[in-house]
């Protein structure tokens, strides 16, 4: 059985047989001829097997040299691939990456776009998207099921750390000929909202946006009349379009065209809702994951500075 047979044999015997002559291979690769003899002898007593015929004037394969040479062309193409692989995998241009992300990241422009050029630039890495509220991410990104989460501002376990991406106003949406929409220009007071039924994010579904809005009417005085729940943005939406309530939404909302909803500016509110690229402190994040959180950074920048 065949031991100790290093790449360089290989690549060796490839370049005598390529050429059938020891010289010539020799100055191919850069060494002696005396040397390169000798590696070739140790390889076919290595291997049990007689692979060149030699003598003064020509080198031949045997039928086992024919043999190897292919299987030793496969080897190295093989080794190749894989160096070549592994490279591609350090520099994030390989591999696979997973993202937790809000039902409403989607509609986030500078989120779908850098999505969009990540997949443009980086098309052998394969993205898995996992739809889950902010506080279904923790659990996932802990246990390094996700390796980047797209959130809301909420509390964070200390093994979790994040970056702001960026800041987005809170809305309302109504349905057609809802009364507030008289105050569709100067916008609406939030202490309005006390006379209008809400439809409203489940409680038990988590949502960091339930948090964020009833603290947000809270701090007006509002005791929201909660008529309808959903689990999901769209539904919101559509128990709006249908007159059952009125909703807060953040303004990535706005980016979902329905029939029968208008959305208004609230006046004299300075809130805001964060979303927070978040991961694991002590995960050893991929370069895949760099590579798209930079693209995130970048474009929302980009859109600061312009």
């Amino acid at each position: 059985m065949a031991t100790n047979i290093e790449l360089r044999h290989l690549r060796y015997f490839i370049a005598v047989a390529e050429e059938l002559h020891f010289g010539r291979a020799a100055e191919r690769l850069n060494i002696s001829q005396p040397p390169l003899s000798q590696q070739i002898q140790a390889l076919e007593a290595n291997i049990n097997a007689q692979l060149l015929v030699r003598n003064n004037r020509n080198v031949n394969l045997t039928s086992a040299g024919h043999m190897f040479l292919q299987e030793a062309y496969q080897i190295i193409a093989q080794v190749d691939a894989a160096a070549t692989k592994a490279a591609r995998m350090q520099q994030g241009e390989l591999g696979e990456l997973s993202i937790g992300f809000t039902s409403t990241a989607p509609f986030m422009q500078k989120v779908a776009l850098s999505l969009r050029q990540f997949r443009e630039r980086y098309p052998d890495v394969a993205i898995h998207m996992h739809q889950m509220n902010t506080k279904q991410q923790i659990a996932p990104l802990q246990t390094g099921r996700i390796d980047i989460g797209i959130m809301r501002n909420t509390s964070l376990p200390d093994n979790l750390e994040y970056q702001l991406l960026f800041r987005e106003r809170f809305m309302l949406v109504v349905y057609d000929d809802h009364p507030l929409l008289k105050y569709a220009k100067e916008g609406v007071d939030l202490e309005m909202l006390s006379d209008y039924p809400l439809v409203f994010f489940e409680r038990d579904v988590g949502t960091a946006l339930y948090d964020e809005i009833i603290s947000l009417l809270t701090n007006v005085g509002v005791v929201p009349t909660i008529s309808q729940e959903a689990g999901e943005a769209m539904t919101i939406l559509g128990l709006v379009a249908a007159g059952l309530g009125i909703s807060i939404i953040t303004e990535s909302f706005t980016r979902m065209k329905l029939d029968g909803v208008q959305y208004l500016p609230l006046a004299n509110s300075p809130a805001y809702s964060e979303v927070w690229l978040v991961k694991h402190k002590n995960s050893n994040n991929s370069a895949a994951a760099e590579r798209l959180t930079h693209l995130l950074i970048s474009n929302i920048v980009d859109e600061t500075r312009g």
